[in-house]
């Protein structure tokens, strides 16, 4: 039997082993969405991503049942202390991320002058919640939705830097102010189901959201057939919501 020997040139091998492996979070920001850019739709036809903020609640748990029993995905956008210390609802969030929902974020304490933090608070806000999920999922969100959409001031340039998708919306339930199921309803209709796929900013607090307008969406999108997907599918990046957590965990709020 003959056997025929190579040997590569050194330069080659030398520039193999000289070749840097990208960091987690250098590898995230190569591929799919940009950081630190605001996005306020699906980038194609056909789903409807629906999108929970100010959570985790009481109602957490039903809204994972509700969506898992019509085989619907969901983005839960998170927060640390706004409704309760994360770590009480703990077992809600785990049961919705291991059914396939999306766990984002949308800040340690909803701190009402988010756009006007500086960028030290602003990571500050971010890297808490950071360390609870990653007690709670064991991962870091790649994925925020600011509180009270505000993206002005250092926010941009801050989430660019931690590796954040920035997530608005198109459609606005209206649920915070006040409106009906049937007003939200209303507001959907309108939109229609055409074009890019939907973003909605709507909050699982609610227990009319949770109990009346989130059935209604599943069936509005079965009747117009449209997908139910998490935010990250939507834009074309279903393996791309999370990264290996770097910040400490935590478990006191």
């Amino acid at each position: 039997m003959h056997f025929t020997s190579f040997i590569l040139p050194v330069s080659l091998v030398v520039g193999a082993l000289a070749t840097p492996v990208p960091s987690p979070l250098e590898a995230f920001k190569r591929a799919g969405p940009a950081a630190g850019q605001v996005i306020t739709k699906c980038s194609s036809s056909g789903m409807l991503a629906l999108a929970f903020d100010d959570g985790p609640y009481q109602y957490t748990q039903t809204l994972v049942n509700t969506l898992n029993a019509a085989g619907a995905k969901a983005t839960f956008f998170v927060t640390g202390t706004l409704y309760g210390c994360i770590h009480n609802q703990a077992a809600a969030v785990k049961a919705a991320y291991n059914s396939g929902h999306q766990i984002a974020s949308h800040s340690w304490s909803h701190p009402s002058n988010f756009g006007s933090l500086s960028t030290a608070d602003l990571t500050t806000q971010m890297q808490r919640l950071e360390g609870a999920l990653r007690t709670i999922i064991g991962k870091k969100p790649t994925y925020m939705r600011p509180p009270y959409l505000a993206t002005g001031g250092n926010v941009l340039s801050a989430m660019r830097t931690l590796g954040y998708r920035v997530i608005t919306d198109d459609v606005d339930s209206g649920d915070w102010n006040g409106l009906s199921a049937a007003q939200s309803q209303a507001r959907f209709t309108q939109a229609g189901a055409g074009g890019q796929g939907h973003i909605p900013l709507m909050h699982e607090v609610y227990a009319s959201t949770v109990n009346t307008l989130v059935p209604w969406l599943i069936n509005w999108a079965k009747q117009n057939n449209l997908r139910l997907v998490t935010v990250a599918e939507c834009l074309g990046d279903a393996g791309g919501a999370y990264t290996t957590p770097t910040v400490a965990a935590t478990s006191s709020c």
